[in-house]
């Protein structure tokens, strides 16, 4: 019988996805040793944060009014878009699993996959050295222990790679389809619509191909739809809007993170660590943007890095923190191919300590969010 050969699986798929294995393993393994030594349960930190707002979600529904108490809206699950907790619900009746075994289990596998599909889009524009690279410091950035939890940006980036990777290779139908199922996960999305455009424009003026003009109009549709969906469920029109500037005091805003810089730089020693936070990670995220023009990456993927941090720039409460720094995954690329050797692998030790911190953090304390 001839022999046969099994195709090895190359560097860039293997390296990444080991790394992001280890550092799921030892951050879960981290916080169940501390919850060993104090009356919390692992079950109870993990249901921490929006992790329990996607389960009510995929439980309990939307509800179909506004609560108002003290003339602002209630916090309800109409702060959370669908794709997340649907898939959850549908799983956990397939598979028979309860909603949170689920919904870590989607969180888990959709991180892996948006670790790998961000090694992809880069292998597309430099090698699988590179590629490898990327996936690593993605990871284990200190923001990727959300990937432990019931979180959306697993799916969501993973769909927003592979549209990127798919506008490279001009699939604009595929592009825009994994487009509207990222804008129908959350609406920090929407900075793919970016992109989408640019790439439009340039096919339009380099090959007259009005096909290309499928991406940028399938991507929204996913955010449009959610919007359309609760102003019919709850008979108002911006009920999402609402729901996040009551609930959780959430609005865009222009002045906020340059407020918070003027404030740290009067007085950095009195400043509340979220305020250390959002300033530390937005300088770290404005120079990997110019770390990415400088590298050159493609248009279409700095265009995204730019409009994801923006959107993140003028969210209040929020900022730049480092959530949103991952989800402006091209800041990422961008220090990864530049740094190389012993400063890469200073980047990651250093993410890895960070991320380790960040956890702790973030989960046996209620001051910051995620």
């Amino acid at each position: 019988m001839p022999n046969l050969s099994v195709r090895r699986i190359p560097r860039w798929v293997w390296i990444p996805s080991a790394a992001y294995l280890v550092a799921r393993i030892a951050t879960l393994a981290i916080l169940g040793i501390i919850n060993a030594f104090n009356s919390h349960s692992l079950h109870s930190e993990l249901m921490r944060w929006d992790t329990k707002w996607y389960l009510w979600a995929a439980t309990r529904g939307w509800p179909r009014h506004l609560t108002y108490i003290h003339g602002h809206v209630k916090s309800s699950t109409l702060a959370f878009f669908p794709t997340l907790p649907l898939a959850t619900r549908w799983s956990a009746h397939i598979t028979g699993l309860s909603p949170l075994q689920t919904g870590l289990a989607i969180s888990f596998l959709t991180g892996l996959s948006a670790t790998l599909a961000i090694a992809l889009l880069v292998r597309t524009f430099a090698n699988d050295h590179e590629a490898a690279k990327a996936g690593v410091v993605f990871a284990v950035f200190p923001a990727a222990y959300i990937f432990n939890l019931v979180y959306s940006e697993g799916i969501m980036l993973t769909c927003i790679a592979l549209g990127l990777y798919f506008l490279l290779k001009g699939r604009w139908v595929y592009a825009g389809l994994l487009g509207a199922l990222a804008t129908f996960a959350g609406p920090i999305a929407l900075a793919f619509v970016v992109p989408c455009a640019y790439a439009a424009l340039r096919e339009l003026q380099l090959r007259r191909n009005w096909k290309a003009f499928c991406a940028p109009i399938l991507a929204p549709l996913g955010f449009l739809a959610f919007l359309g969906w609760t102003w019919r469920h709850t008979g108002v029109l911006n009920a999402w809007r609402l729901t996040e500037r009551g609930g959780w005091n959430g609005y865009p805003s222009l002045w906020y993170t340059p407020h918070l810089f003027i404030e740290f730089a009067k007085d950095p020693i009195a400043q509340v660590v979220t305020t250390w936070i959002i300033v530390g990670f937005t300088i770290f995220s404005i120079v990997g943007l110019g770390l990415a023009w400088r590298r050159r990456q493609p248009m279409v993927v700095l265009l995204y890095g730019v409009a994801s941090a923006f959107l993140a720039f003028i969210s209040a409460p929020v900022g730049l923190r480092p959530r949103f720094a991952l989800i402006a995954f091209p800041v990422l690329i961008a220090y990864s191919s530049t740094l190389q050797r012993r400063r890469w692998w200073m980047l990651v030790t250093l993410s890895v300590l960070v991320m380790i911190a960040n956890t702790l953090f973030e989960l046996f304390d209620s001051a910051v969010f995620p």
